[in-house]
C-alpha cells in the first residue's frame, strides 16, 4: 500500500510552498458509494413494508440515510482543512482555509520565527507555531507525529528555530 503524504512542497522560482493537510480514508466519491450500498437495501426494505402496509417505517429510513449522508458530507468537508506556508524571499505567508483561504497572516521573512515544542507523551505531535513580531500562529495541530516532525524538518532549513521548548515548559 502506497504512503499517504500529508506534507507536501513545491518550489515555483525562489518560493517554496508547503501544504499541510490532515489525513483522510476516503474521499467524497467513495462516501457516495457507501452511502448508495447503504441506500438500496434500506429503502427496498422501507418500501416492502410500504407495501404491506406498514408506511411509518419509510420516513424514518429517509431520515436515518439522510442523517448519515449529512454526517459523511460533514466529515469530509471538514477533512478538506488545509495549511498553506509559503516562503518568498522576503515574506512568509500562512493561509488557512477549506477549499480557499478563510484566515490568512504575513510576516516578514527576516523576522519570522519557528517555535517548537516536543510531545509530551510518546503518542503526541509536537506542537509548532510560526510567529512574526506581534502574532503567533500554530501550525499543523491535525498532524500525526510523523508528518509533524517531518513539517518541522521542512520549516528548520528555510526559517530560524527560536525556542525549542522542554515538554511541560509552554502551554499554548
Amino acid at each position: 500500500m502506497e504512503a499517504i503524504t500529508l506534507v507536501t512542497t513545491s518550489r515555483k522560482g525562489s518560493a517554496l510552498t508547503i501544504v499541510a493537510k490532515p489525513n483522510h480514508s476516503s474521499n467524497w466519491r467513495n462516501n457516495l458509494y457507501v452511502l448508495l450500498a447503504l441506500c438500496v437495501p434500506s429503502l427496498g426494505a422501507a418500501i416492502g413494508f410500504t407495501l404491506l402496509g406498514a408506511w411509518p417505517i419509510l420516513p424514518f429510513a429517509g431520515l436515518e440515510l439522510l442523517a448519515l449522508g449529512s454526517a459523511l458530507y460533514y466529515v469530509n468537508w471538514k477533512l478538506q482543512y488545509r495549511h498553506v506556508i509559503t516562503l518568498s524571499e522576503d515574506k512568509v505567508r500562512i493561509d488557512k482555509g477549506h477549499y480557499y483561504p478563510r484566515q490568512s497572516w504575513q510576516f516578514a521573512r527576516d523576522t519570522t520565527g519557528l517555535d517548537i515544542t516536543p510531545e509530551r507523551r510518546p503518542h503526541d505531535s509536537p506542537k509548532l507555531s510560526l510567529h512574526g513580531t506581534e502574532e503567533t500562529v500554530p501550525l499543523g495541530e491535525f498532524l500525526s507525529p510523523d508528518d509533524a516532525r517531518e513539517l518541522i524538518a521542512l520549516l528548520r532549513q528555510e526559517i530560524r528555530v527560536d525556542t525549542h521548548s522542554a515538554p511541560g515548559k509552554r502551554d499554548f
